[in-house]
């Protein structure tokens, strides 16, 4: 008993010692002309890889940074953790033997190494088969993280679904999709390969970072375990039938091994009671779900597109200002829905009242229960006359999915007083009696004195100054006609408003994804970056917001006749956002690069 007490505290120390062990995975023998991948791995994330030189073999490529999601399910319970490899890929040009030195990295703070290792280039033609795998001519540790093709995994034990909360939704209403897998054997990891074309939907990922939702069910008299690994809110963009199409991905699962005799030390973790299991690889892919969306009845007056359940608020930070001071005015729209595609409602504010595009403040919550939270609408005032004057009444009108019906909110009017500004800023200010004061008496004394004054028919001609004032004052006049005028037409022109404000909102969205670049706050970044990107878009080719997804982009860009080379640029840039986006674990390098190409892509539209 206390024999196998040691051996087995010899066996967990010995895990411990390789989960923050540098391993190197790497074939033994190559045939010469032939190109092959060296990886070097690491049980958790790592930074500063300094790699071997590969002297006498030509580095193609490398080293590619890539972080994956590990999840393991074992006896029930499941953990998550991620790896990151390190992958150069190399040709063989000449025959030999080549000695390949070490590499390290950082591990929490540690330096972590591996030793170097020998690679043999034969001539084409002399290899055998089995010979070419990786892990030819390494150790045993080294090859034993290959996952096995030799295992055969039954359907019913390991599959993987796609479920969806509704599938007859209204056009714009949220529901939430659900990818699942199903399995009754050990997990030790899986990789998302493919992310679905949601074509005709916008879609928001809604899993929650760090965890895995498992529970067990039963499916046909079977029972299983559960692991949910994503979770999105969709929202249709067109009624119809639409399809969701499958998601694909790979994932390891540990099934039980044949022992093997080498005569090794080895030999003693191939026993059943250390080493029962092998990795083998298995490709999972969902089904396809098929949504028929119904179309909205016929919409009211002040409808925008709100679809969902929701409540509105609007406010002002003061009701009585000078002439000439800001007003700030609020109007905020909470709940759950289509938040992100609400634009902002249609106000009448007073005419003699200067009026600024409005700023949009988000505070979305994603859960797994899908989007909520509020999208405030931020108007800055400024009054140019004293005056009482009111905001008027704001009609909020939204379509409740769960009724099927439209919801009008109102919201009352407020009143605003505006006082006497400083006689020094004001412009446009009309007169007012009490703003007259009279004079002590009707008429003042009238001067006898005739100084200064020059007989009629003396002057010849006016000086100078006389001349220049006049053209002066005629020229402002004509000045002030125009800027007026072109003024006027700019209010109207709502197109050309929001192409001039279409590079000022997208810097200072990219602003504020700058300070979420080096935070760690992914999610942030990312929503930042999207925002950024869309609203550009919109504003620049005066495409509503709602139109805009993943799929119906090249559309609206073809229909306002962008270039091809500067469609294909944007379309470029959106699916590496995109991909960035739900790719687990993304490198700050990575992140950095993201940002230069969006800038990149909104300095050139």
């Amino acid at each position: 008993m206390k024999k196998a007490l040691i051996s087995l505290l010899f066996f967990t120390l010995s895990l411990a010692a390789v989960a923050q062990e540098l391993t190197v995975r790497a074939p033994g023998r190559v045939e010469q002309g032939r190109r092959f991948e060296v990886r070097f791995e690491v049980n958790s994330r790592a930074d500063d890889f300094r790699g071997p030189s590969f002297k006498g073999l030509s580095v193609l490529s490398g080293p590619n940074v890539s972080h994956q999601t590990n999840m393991s399910i074992m006896n029930g319970q499941m953990s998550r953790s991620v790896s990151t490899g390190f992958t150069y890929i190399i040709q063989a040009d000449v025959e030999g033997t080549f000695n390949i030195g070490g590499a390290s990295c950082n591990v929490d703070g540690k330096r972590v190494s591996c030793q170097g290792f020998t690679i043999t280039v034969e001539k084409a033609g002399t290899q055998a088969p089995q010979q070419q795998a990786y892990g030819g001519g390494q150790s045993r540790r080294q090859s034993s993280t290959q996952p096995s093709q030799s295992g055969n995994i039954d359907s019913k034990s390991l599959f993987a679904r796609a479920s969806i909360s509704k599938n007859n939704p209204y056009q714009g209403e949220q529901v939430i999709l659900t990818y699942k897998i199903y399995t009754q054997i050990s997990l030790s990891q899986y990789q998302i390969d493919k992310l679905p074309g949601n074509k005709g939907f916008w879609s928001e990922d809604i899993t929650r970072d760090g965890t895995v939702h498992q529970y067990e069910e039963t499916v046909d008299g079977r029972r299983y375990m559960v692991a949910e690994i994503r979770r999105g809110a969709l929202f249709a963009q067109e009624s119809g039938k639409l399809t969701i199409e499958p998601l694909d991905l790979d994932v390891l699962a540990l099934v039980q091994r044949q022992r093997q005799r080498t005569g090794s030390i080895w030999d003693l973790f191939d026993d059943p009671f250390f080493n029962p299991t092998q990795a083998v690889e298995k490709h999972l892919r969902t089904n396809s779900i098929n949504v028929r969306v119904k179309p909205l009845p016929q919409a009211p007056e002040h409808f925008n597109g709100a679809v969902g359940s929701f409540s509105v608020k609007g406010e002002t930070d003061t009701r009585q200002v000078r002439a000439n001071e800001a007003i700030t005015y609020r109007l905020t729209v909470s709940g759950s829905g289509n938040l992100m595609l609400i634009d902002a409602p249609q106000i009448d504010f007073p005419k003699v009242f200067e009026v600024y595009d409005p700023q949009i403040n988000d505070n979305i919550n994603r859960s797994t229960n899908g989007i909520s939270g509020s999208r405030t609408f931020e108007w800055i005032l400024i009054p140019r006359n004293q005056g009482d004057y009111e905001i008027p009444e704001v009609s909020f009108v939204f379509f409740d999915p769960n009724t099927g019906r439209y919801v009008t909110k109102r919201l009352p009017a407020i009143p605003l007083h505006i006082d006497k500004g400083d006689p020094k800023s004001m412009k446009n200010v009309t007169s007012n009696k009490s703003d007259v004061k009279l004079l002590n008496s009707d008429i003042n004394y009238i001067q006898n004195s005739t100084s200064g004054l020059i007989p009629l028919g003396q002057r010849d001609s006016f000086p100078w100054w006389f001349w220049f004032l006049l053209v002066l004052i005629l020229a402002a006049t004509a000045a002030g006609i125009l800027f007026g005028r072109r003024r006027q037409a700019q209010q109207q022109d709502i197109a050309g408003m929001r192409l001039r404000r279409a590079t000022k909102m997208a810097r200072k969205r990219l602003k504020t994804a700058a300070a979420y670049l080096h935070s760690g706050d992914d999610n942030r970044f990312y929503e930042e970056i999207y925002k950024a990107i869309w609203g550009c878009l919109a504003d620049k080719y005066n495409i509503q917001l709602s139109r805009l997804s993943s799929d119906t982009v090249r559309d609206c860009l073809a229909e306002k006749q962008v270039p091809e080379e500067q469609q294909q640029r944007i379309l470029q840039t959106l699916q590496k956002v995109d991909f960035a986006r739900f790719a687990p674990g993304d490198a700050a390098s990575r992140k950095q690069e993201i940002f230069d190409e969006a800038l990149q892509m909104i300095v050139m539209i």
